[in-house]
């Protein structure tokens, strides 16, 4: 099927930018920045944010709120490189930097992506395993052998998502929002069970807090919010509506207007989303906190975890914990593979199956649970993977928003740079201080 075609928005470059858009049109623009948003709650989140909670109980609340606005203003500008010059990042990044630049930040690009692929796919296969797991274990199967099952079904559930495109990119859009309605949901009702201390969380929120032990965690909840492959993605999740609205334009002022009033609606798509996955973050961050902080327990697994909320809380707590799990696992392992294919399509100038991308990026996530090793520890250590290959993307994507001979009238203002090199130098910042700890440690 053919994708649908937007509501029409009037072209006029003298009438007002959003003036007379119902909430039918403007909620057909809510879209790309879902899709996005599903990246910064995926299971790599939920492996940072256990741990933040349970070792440090709310203290690193602050670490989300920041990373939410880095988040807000990255995913906009990605959004603005794409509306402005009709190509993704990896395109931009292939045509206008040297050949030997291009390769480099494919190299950092296809390391963050397979990050990604590993921490996403492990997290459906635990959803799975501990959702289902506990009956195949009292058959007699091995955890290996149960986790391997669990590894197969997530690959074919994938595939079915994926499938989804094939009737239109629109039809994608939201079963991935669907997927993140769930997730909010699920630690919603979280929320309501741990009964957690509001005045402690609205001061760890606002005040920052950080010393030489919480360094580690800091840094894998900034890589796991701040992804590196939705900063490339995004730039290309807007393509199909910025062609639908170009083919209506009947001059270049047309499309200048119609470019700009896409803008501004893709900035309300992304701070609905971004403030939802900031709140769904935080949300993990205060019921780990709120269990397991006094339990003594600073390096529970997520196994642990769920084992633990069901006598704590309730079996019906430990079964939402695992679907949301689940869903974060399915729909962010989608969207890994759509910024992977992007990536390498962007970057090369090569056609590549989606479908075969996600066959191979399996492979990684077969090998670890194969290994029998801890997957909390591997998701943990994907995100700060993440982290360190983060500036790769934001560097280039702030230089090129600032190329007037690019950009035209949508190139970055003073502040919009000085935030964005503010943000590129506060990670490269806590990167540098996670490496000397490393070393002294």
């Amino acid at each position: 099927m053919p994708p649908a075609s937007p509501p029409s928005l009037p072209v006029s470059p003298t009438a007002p930018l959003l003036s007379n858009l119902k909430t039918r049109q403007a909620l057909y623009w809510f879209g790309p920045a879902f899709v996005a948003s599903i990246a910064y709650i995926d299971p790599g989140n939920f492996g940072t944010n256990l741990i933040a909670g349970t070792g440090f109980g709310y203290k690193l609340l602050w670490v989300l709120l920041w990373s939410n606005l880095m988040a807000i203003l990255i995913q906009y500008l990605s959004a603005k490189l794409g509306i402005a010059t009709g190509a993704t990042l990896p395109q931009n990044c292939r045509e206008h930097f040297s050949r030997r630049t291009a390769i480099g930040l494919w190299v950092a690009a296809e390391l963050s992506a397979l990050a990604t692929d590993l921490a996403e796919f492990l997290g459906a296969a635990l959803g799975f395993y501990l959702l289902f797991g506990g009956y195949f274990l009292h058959l007699g199967f091995a955890r290996t052998t149960v986790m391997f099952i669990a590894a197969i079904v997530s690959a074919v559930c994938v595939f079915a998502i994926l499938a989804l495109e094939l009737r239109g990119f629109r039809s994608l859009e939201i079963g991935i929002m669907v997927f993140v309605l769930v997730i909010g949901l699920c630690y919603l009702i979280e929320i309501f069970l741990v009964h957690p201390d509001w005045g402690q969380i609205a001061y760890h929120t606002a005040v920052p807090w950080l010393d030489r032990r919480s360094i580690y965690a800091a840094v894998s909840m900034l890589g796991a919010t701040v992804m590196p492959h939705v900063v490339y993605l995004h730039s290309g999740l807007v393509q199909p509506r910025l062609a639908k609205e170009d083919q209506k334009a009947q001059s270049s002022a047309d499309r200048h207007v119609s470019r700009l009033r896409h803008l501004r609606l893709e900035a309300l798509d992304v701070f609905a989303a971004m403030n939802g996955a900031w709140l769904v973050n935080s949300a993990m961050v205060i019921v780990a906190a709120a269990a397991f902080a006094g339990t003594g327990r600073s390096d529970m697994s997520i196994e642990e975890a769920h084992r633990t909320l069901g006598p704590l809380l309730g079996p019906a707590s430990a079964t939402i914990f695992a679907i949301a799990l689940l869903c974060s696992g399915l729909s962010s392992s989608t969207v890994g593979t759509l910024a992977g294919q992007m990536i390498l399509e962007g970057f090369l100038k090569v056609r590549f199956s989606i479908f075969l991308r996600r066959l191979l990026t399996l492979l990684p996530a077969m090998i670890v649970i194969g290994l029998g090793l801890d997957p909390l520890r591997i998701l943990v250590l994907s995100q700060v993977v993440l982290s360190f290959t983060l500036p790769f993307a934001l560097v280039p994507l702030l230089i090129l928003c600032g190329r007037r001979s690019l950009m035209g009238a949508f190139t970055n203002g003073m502040v919009t740079n000085f935030l964005g090199w503010l943000t590129v130098g506060l990670i490269l910042v806590l990167n540098v201080v996670l490496l000397g700890l490393s070393v002294t440690s």
